[in-house]
């Protein structure tokens, strides 16, 4: 039996008595690459500080690798990657190999020193993302693509079984967008992580996600790819409130699919 790695029930959350969510109910099993797509304004950065704590939920459970949200001290094995535009000064005067690093402060303390071990931790994650012979430059000098890689590996240096990226192609180049996620599949087919994707880009979802969730306050679906694939535009465009079609970026069978 898989483990469970995030399970929400009947969770409501309102910011100035404004209803944001109403009764999500969401399970995520380890091995999983969920993605979560919604309007503008869904409630998706808001499920997501629910369950990274940083808000607390009206009403409902929340539950991370079968514990208590509330009793949870394993939060190292939770890596978290933001919108790098909204987050990080590019004139930040750090070598990649150091904002990597940053990763393992939860863990072995602020003015510890790195050993031996800690800077193999920091080498392996920079060669899972393909960012290795960057290590030494510095993280200004990066593409945004490079960037969101180099983040990744900071999330990842601390080992964790759940990564949670909210849109992470925010300031990469459109053309390096596709190998970006295939990235992100690679690290959960081949590592084994689990991901939970925060994204608008429905054609990706469909390509690269093994599960998804389409949230508009409430959770309008929650099921497999291949079950998302067959939902008719009539029914996404009532989650989105106008006329949704879903774009293929897949180019195996021959281009793109509308």
């Amino acid at each position: 039996m898989s483990q469970n790695i995030i399970k929400i029930e009947d969770l409501s959350y309102s910011y100035e008595r404004q209803k944001v969510l109403t009764d999500i109910n969401l399970l995520v099993k380890k091995g999983d690459f969920l993605g979560l797509v919604g309007p503008n304004g869904s409630g998706k950065s808001t499920l997501l500080k629910c369950i990274l704590g940083i808000q607390q939920p009206d009403e409902g459970k929340i539950e991370i690798f079968d514990t208590d949200i509330r009793k949870m001290k394993s939060w190292d094995k939770i890596g978290y990657v933001s919108q790098k535009a909204n987050s990080f000064n590019s004139g930040f005067p750090a070598s990649v190999f150091e904002v990597v690093s940053l990763g393992l402060v939860s863990k072995i303390g602020l003015f510890n020193g790195f050993k031996n071990s800690d800077k193999q931790k920091v080498a392996e994650a920079l060669k899972s993302v393909g960012m290795y012979e960057f290590a030494n430059r510095n993280i200004g000098e990066l593409s945004g693509g490079q960037q969101q890689r180099v983040f990744i590996a900071r999330a990842l240096v601390s080992n964790p079984d759940l990564l949670i990226l909210d849109e992470p192609t925010v300031g990469v180049d459109a053309e390096n967008v596709e190998s970006f996620y295939q990235l992100l599949s690679d690290l959960n087919t081949k590592l084994g992580i689990t991901l939970l994707l925060v994204s608008h880009d429905m054609g990706i979802i469909t390509d690269k996600v093994s599960h998804v969730a389409c949230l508009n306050k409430r959770l309008h679906f929650h099921g497999s790819r291949d079950k998302f694939k067959d939902a008719t535009e009539k029914d996404l465009s009532l989650l989105y409130g106008h006329s949704v079609h879903v774009l293929s970026h897949n180019h195996e069978n021959g281009g793109d699919r509308i």
